[in-house]
């Protein structure tokens, strides 16, 4: 699992399917990496996936069904609305490609399990945002935690407060449709973390609220315009992992201001604070027990990718099927993320307690020396 990522003869070849907003993210770093290549953009939107391809040497614009039946295509990046991420993961599997979406998996479980059972039966690969804990920030925390200097885990923490994406996006109206909202939006990102951090979930409880019925576009074009909210925008949980640790999540849109910490994770030896899990770096703080005097201290890069971006997960995926080893970004782990989240949404219309049925492997950690390994990659 810490084979060192330093050659891959042969880059992974992918088509995007989706060239909105986040494909700039990801083609900001995928050009860098020479274990992949990007070969063709495709957009319901035709002139926004030829401006998207025209930025990236080699890549060509074409229709969705000439992109699933390229041979030049080995991997879909699959950069749509949640509301189709099943329907593309399926017509790439169909086609033999491998699959790596942005989050969540999918839009319920049902679609998620389908996708997986049918990458499972085709022999390909599924891949799954976020990538943001394989960088140095969760990684570092990741290896105080595997060295035993917190001691045993015993509680966490995980926060996002915001006032609400409609502030800054010119088109927020699907962060307030089902499958949106501060927890499907935010959520992966920091459930994924507590995974890595802590192992996964077999239980929660959780209640929900929406502060207000509209919300109204704040920027662009369509500034002032009103549209209607349909999802919950502020949710807490209590979630009780395999271990025993209990993590309080809570994601919210209805915050202005807060001062509390993304992530922190308190153990019998001490107490560790974890960065923004949005971001692949930050600073990572250690309290042992026994130290007041010296309080928390700033603890150096010990694990994780330095420099990474987004599509970093999709090139731990390339070298992991070049090395025949699984990859960490990995579609059950975005499963069993998927599934904690409605769990949460079911506890708080019930009121009760809603077991977690899944079960994730814990992913391999990302060793320090990776970090210069995978750096190799750069080199074209």
């Amino acid at each position: 699992m810490g084979v060192p990522l330093t050659e891959n003869p042969t880059p992974l070849r992918i088509g995007i399917v989706g060239a909105g907003q986040i494909s700039g993210a990801y083609l900001h770093a995928i050009p860098a990496l020479a274990n992949l290549s990007v070969t063709a953009v495709t957009d319901l939107d035709a002139a926004r996936a030829r401006a998207v391809a025209a930025t990236v040497p080699g890549a060509r614009a074409t229709t969705a069904e000439e992109l699933y039946a390229a041979d030049d295509v080995d991997l879909v990046l699959n950069l749509t609305l949640p509301a189709a991420h099943a329907e593309v993961a399926h017509a790439a599997i169909s086609a033999g490609k491998h699959v790596y979406g942005e989050k969540p998996l999918a839009a319920t479980t049902t679609e998620a399990r389908s996708v997986l059972d049918a990458a499972e039966a085709a022999g390909v690969r599924v891949g799954c945002a976020p990538d943001t804990v394989l960088g140095t920030g969760v990684q570092t925390a990741r290896a105080v935690l595997d060295a035993g200097e917190l001691g045993t885990p015993v509680a966490a923490t995980a926060f996002m407060l915001v006032p609400g994406h409609e502030l800054w996006h010119p088109a927020p109206e699907f962060y307030y449709l089902p499958g949106g909202g501060p927890l499907f939006d935010m959520g992966p990102y920091y459930l994924t973390a507590l995974v890595t951090l802590l192992g996964p979930v077999r239980k929660v409880v959780g209640m929900t609220s929406a502060s207000r019925s509209e919300r109204t576009v704040g920027q662009g074009p369509r500034a002032g315009t009103t549209f209607p909210v349909e999802v919950a925008t502020h949710v807490t949980g209590v979630l009780e992992h395999e271990s025993g640790a209990l993590s309080t999540l809570v994601m919210s849109f209805d915050v202005w201001a807060a001062g509390l910490p993304h992530i922190e994770i308190y153990g019998t030896e001490g107490s560790l604070s974890v960065p923004d899990p949005n971001h692949f770096d930050g600073p990572v703080r250690l309290f042992r027990a026994g130290a007041e005097t010296k309080g928390w201290e700033d603890v150096p890069v010990r694990g994780g990718y330095q420099a990474a971006e987004r599509g970093y997960g999709i090139a731990d995926l390339a070298h992991a099927h070049a090395a025949g080893i699984p990859h960490r970004a990995d579609g059950h782990l975005a499963y069993h993320v998927l599934e904690v989240m409605e769990a949460l949404l079911a506890a708080s219309e019930t009121g009760r307690a809603v077991g977690v049925a899944s079960f994730c492997v814990r992913p391999a950690a990302v060793p320090a020396h990776s970090s210069q390994a995978f750096a190799a990659l750069t080199a074209r």
